[in-house]
């Protein structure tokens, strides 16, 4: 089999542990979507690759059997959508992906499927949010996920003119901030096998701090029953779930992400490894394609 990799970094842990698993019996390239130049063949060496021509974002060549799609960048998604059209299978799916990237979009198609998803609303601009008054404390985030983006606490009028300093132009999806242990609940999903770390939240005094080993048994009743769900919703193959307690042991999921790092988790590279086999032997995925259009799913038909 030939497996490829989406990716501009070939040696990310998941990633390489994943292609030494593969690279005995299978071809694996990874493909650098940001087109800076040729792709690169994993090794069972996860510090080695070794450089392969034809393998770059503009004429990745010869189709592979499966494409795992680790980037999210604009580059990546559109460079999946021409492999799609091409007819190879992508694990997430382009359409998938995106629609993660919206957070807009995903809290719509959260809540309308009976996720329990914080809700959300969207506002054009954080200035705009300055016009408004707060009664209680929220959390802002960028409308659209990327690296780096904004993802803040706001309790007052003050911290919201700061944050404006340099994010005035963003546009923004709101949430009411809810009381919690300052702990995210962090569930990595790849073909229905479920991973668990503990974090505590970048919105806990202090900030972002290790991840800690969560044994499956020690999340509260019924927790694991919207996480698996998600990927059904999302026709996702490979996700991140982020919860919080709510209180009484209640979930709340605060965010989603396709094809997240899942660092240090026994036994994920060999999941992986397997649903790239099963895809490509299989020639695609069995789960239904979601809406592609953000318009079409908010029901919206404004320019975005």
């Amino acid at each position: 089999m030939r497996i490829g990799l989406i990716t501009a970094d070939p040696g990310h842990q998941l990633l390489a542990d994943t292609a030494e698993l593969l690279s005995p019996r299978h071809e694996v390239v990874a493909i650098d979507p940001g087109g800076r130049g040729a792709g690169a063949r994993a090794t069972a060496d996860p510090g080695a690759h070794t450089a392969v021509p034809s393998e770059d974002a503009a004429d990745p060549g010869e189709l592979a059997d499966v494409y795992l799609l680790k980037a999210r960048t604009p580059h990546a998604l559109a460079l999946a959508r021409s492999l799609e059209r091409r007819g190879a299978p992508v694990v997430n799916s382009a359409a998938a992906t995106a629609l993660c990237q919206d957070r807009t979009a995903m809290a719509h198609v959260a809540l309308r499927a009976g996720l329990p998803f914080a809700p959300t609303r969207t506002v054009a601009s954080l200035a705009g949010l300055t016009a408004e008054r707060l009664p209680h404390p929220v959390v802002v985030k960028s409308r659209h996920s990327r690296r780096h983006d904004l993802v803040a606490r706001v309790d007052d009028a003050a911290r919201l003119r700061a944050l404006s300093a340099d994010w005035a132009d963003e546009p923004v999806v709101v949430q009411d901030f809810t009381p919690n242990d300052g702990w995210d609940h962090k569930l990595w999903v790849i073909a229905g096998r479920v991973f668990a770390a503990l974090r505590r939240s970048e919105l806990a005094a202090g900030g972002r701090g290790p991840s800690l080993p969560l044994a499956l048994d020690a999340l509260p009743p019924g927790w694991l029953d919207p996480v698996r769900h998600v990927g059904s919703v999302f026709s996702l193959e490979v996700y991140g779930v982020d919860l919080i307690d709510a209180g009484g042991g209640a979930p709340l999921i605060v965010d989603i992400n396709a094809f997240p790092g899942i660092r240090g988790q026994a036994g994920a590279p060999e999941a992986l490894a397997a649903l790239a086999l099963r895809t490509a032997e299989r020639g695609g995925l069995t789960a239904p394609p979601p809406m592609t259009d953000t318009r079409e799913i908010l029901g919206d038909s404004r320019p975005k």
